[in-house]
């Protein structure tokens, strides 16, 4: 085998509650994480030496400042790998977005390389090498709808909330999740999720319930300073969504729809503004 193809799933958030700062600085959370079926493409192939990255985006770092390029580098060190990769990344998951596009791809890469070099690695070995890259590659590497705690990496697997119709928009700008962390400030969060009654309501289907009790704490920093995401919200409920809410640190914004005619009509008015608009759904697990 001297090359192996994947998909890189993106995720959403369907709820956040920050628990607290711990002392290294970083941010205890509980909060669901959601695969969807918007995905960045990955290519693998084997070279004499080094790592290599290739995009369609010009603008997607090619050297060790990439995830992706992290992820191989840190897999080829601690598994005594002697020859390099070249890494294909066909993106279509919008970047600094808060859908863990980055993390997708650092996770396809690990995926891919444990075939392309006959690792035999079990997925709880990919998922450690992982969390050293980035908080949320564990999750990207197992995907499906996961509680996360800790700060992202800590798993529980929960009941599948998969072919939920979901219309996500992106506005045409970045967020850095380091600046929306630094500026939150927990003590004036007005809302938090009921993260209990969110689980019971996948474990019984109900997109309605889920729809109307997401909350993400991120929501108080990010829309005080980005009032488009607010906007775009409040647009999704108007077109018919069940419920909108911001994913990650934003600025992505997405709606749950009861159906998929309902959402490729909302999908089609939406698409006509100035956001990258996408027609998704939800997965049970990374294929």
């Amino acid at each position: 085998m001297e090359s192996f193809s994947l998909n890189a799933y993106a995720k959403i958030n369907l709820s956040i509650d920050i628990i607290g700062k711990r002392p290294d600085g970083y941010h205890d959370v509980k909060m669901i994480m959601q695969t969807i079926a918007l995905h960045d493409r990955v290519i693998l192939e084997i070279r004499d030496r080094g790592i290599e990255i290739v995009s369609n985006k010009p603008w997607i770092p090619t050297g060790a400042d990439n995830i992706a390029y992290k992820a191989a580098s840190l897999l080829m060190k601690e598994y005594n790998i002697d020859r390099g990769v070249c890494i294909n990344i066909t993106k279509n998951i919008p970047v600094a977005a808060g859908l863990a596009g980055g993390s997708a791809d650092a996770a396809a890469v690990l995926k891919g390389m444990n075939a392309l070099f006959s690792l035999d690695l079990g997925e709880d070995e990919l998922m450690a090498v992982g969390k050293q890259v980035g908080a949320d590659v564990p999750f990207c590497v197992k995907g499906g709808t996961m509680l996360a705690q800790g700060i992202g990496e800590v798993l529980t697997e929960l009941d599948s909330f998969s072919k939920v119709d979901i219309v996500l928009v992106k506005p045409e700008i970045g967020v850095s999740t380091a600046w929306v962390y630094k500026n939150l400030e927990l003590s004036r969060v007005p809302f938090r999720p009921d993260t209990h009654l969110l689980i019971k309501a996948i474990s019984s289907k109900d997109r309605a319930c889920v729809a109307q009790n997401m909350k993400n704490v991120l929501e108080s920093v990010t829309i005080e300073k980005y009032k488009v995401i607010k906007e775009i919200k409040e647009e999704l409920i108007r077109l018919g969504a069940l419920g909108s809410m911001m994913s990650g640190s934003g600025p992505s914004v997405f709606g749950i729809f009861e159906d998929r005619a309902k959402a490729e009509y909302a999908y089609e008015k939406l698409k006509k503004n100035k956001w990258d608009c996408f027609l998704t759904e939800t997965l049970c697990e990374e294929r």
